[in-house]
């Protein structure tokens, strides 16, 4: 496939391909180890904060340069943008210029690494060859210490995905669709299987590289020190939100992957009749991110999500977390000086912070509702299904009445209070 981008300008190609990397969502830098030049030579960091801005669980801002190789693609998968089928400006850059791009922005302290992705132009293996040229320059030539994520292609070499994994601090390959036959219909070149095969052997060389700096300490080489990620596309078909939870809780079992990232569909120009005519609520993948860190961080299962989902699909209009509270009022109030944590962990408005702060304080004294206040921003979510020195719920309300008093319309939404 020629791809005639490169008579642009630099300028105009980085428009272009910058944009069309807006549709992946997985570029999350957490996990990644520090890496510093002042100590290591060089230039770049992983530390601190500065286009595109990822977030790490603990809230921390990381600044990626977020870019494809190029947009043109030889697959005609439904859901995409960059298909061979769809009529957008087509761009691509050379290895080189990645490079020189990373470079630049980074001393002008705009970024501090670089997240490459790009469609597959001829082949996977030679579109993989030049994704992994450009990290492999960055770190050999130009010393460039800064976080690399690469999205790696399937049905590339083993000799490639182990290349990249040396070079790269995260590797992705992404599902795109929650179920073989959706990938099936809308993506009828990709396979599932190959898919999760490529997980499987990431996985392996993951763990194949920890276990080696163990028992060889710092001579074993590194291997995607902050592990793998995978996307899934939402609301491109009618899978339900419990059975998208069910593939991820899968992935994350089966492959040890570091995130399971969501990215609503997004109606495209000139689309196929397969696809739904109206993107999903962007809540609907809010919702699916606050579950996914019930089961990852709170201890939630499965099945106490499809509690909180009987029809499953998650409520729109209250987290999963107080929809599962709602299902199993006679679980509540529980006293905070004296429930165990995996309990408190289940309290609407209590972050693992908060409940961990609780734990460690019970020990010396009682806890008031002012103490929980002072823990949490959110603790007066918590009030209904709480007791504590000197409170306990004045009546039992009724849950309609109870629900109806968290749906609040249009407002600011925390990813993280669970």
């Amino acid at each position: 496939m020629a791809v005639r981008g490169r008579e642009r300008s630099l300028s105009e190609r980085l428009a272009i391909l910058a944009d069309a990397a807006k549709y992946d969502a997985s570029c999350s830098s957490s996990g990644t180890q520090k890496r510093n030049a002042k100590t290591l030579g060089g230039i770049g960091s992983t530390e601190g904060s500065g286009i595109c801005h990822a977030y790490a669980p603990d809230g921390r801002c990381i600044s990626l340069l977020k870019i494809l190789l190029t947009n043109a693609c030889m697959y005609d998968c439904a859901y995409c943008i960059n298909r061979v089928s769809s009529k957008v400006e087509r761009a691509a850059f050379t290895p080189e210029e990645v490079v020189d791009l990373t470079l630049s922005f980074y001393r002008r302290n705009y970024i501090e690494g670089l997240f490459l992705s790009s469609g597959i132009v001829r082949s996977a293996d030679e579109t993989m060859e030049q994704v992994v040229r450009v990290a492999k320059a960055l770190r050999t030539e130009h010393g460039f210490h800064g976080y690399i994520h690469l999205k790696t292609i399937p049905d590339a070499s083993q000799a490639l995905l182990d290349e990249a994994g040396r070079y790269a601090d995260r590797l992705s390959i992404n599902i795109e669709l929650p179920s073989e036959a959706s990938l099936k219909r809308l993506a009828p070149e990709k396979s599932g299987r190959t898919i999760k095969g490529s997980m499987a052997r990431l996985r392996t060389s993951i763990e194949d590289a920890r276990e080696g700096r163990k028992t060889r300490r710092a001579k074993a080489p590194k291997f995607a020190p902050a592990g793998q990620s995978t996307q899934m596309i939402v609301g491109a078909d009618d899978t339900t939100d419990v059975s998208i939870l069910s593939t991820s809780r899968n992935l994350y079992t089966a492959y040890r992957l570091k995130r399971v990232y969501y990215s609503a569909f997004s109606p495209i120009p000139d689309a196929s009749r397969a696809l739904p005519p109206a993107a999903p609520p962007l809540v609907r993948e809010h919702r699916l991110y606050q579950a996914d860190w019930l089961t990852r961080f709170y201890g939630f299962e499965l099945a106490d999500l499809k509690d909180a989902a009987p029809t499953g699909m998650l409520d729109l209009e209250i987290d999963p977390k107080l929809a599962w509270a709602l299902a199993h009022r006679g679980t509540f109030p529980l006293d905070v000086n004296r429930a165990p944590r995996e309990m408190l962990l289940r309290v609407p408005g209590l972050g693992v912070k908060a409940v961990d702060a609780i734990v460690r304080t019970r020990p010396h004294r009682r806890l008031r509702v002012e103490d929980l206040s002072r823990l949490s921003p959110t603790a007066r979510k918590a009030l209904p299904f709480i007791t504590a020195l000197g409170w306990t719920p004045s009546r039992l309300i009724d849950t309609e009445a109870l629900r109806q008093r968290f749906v609040k319309p249009a407002r600011q939404l925390d990813l993280f209070a669970a």
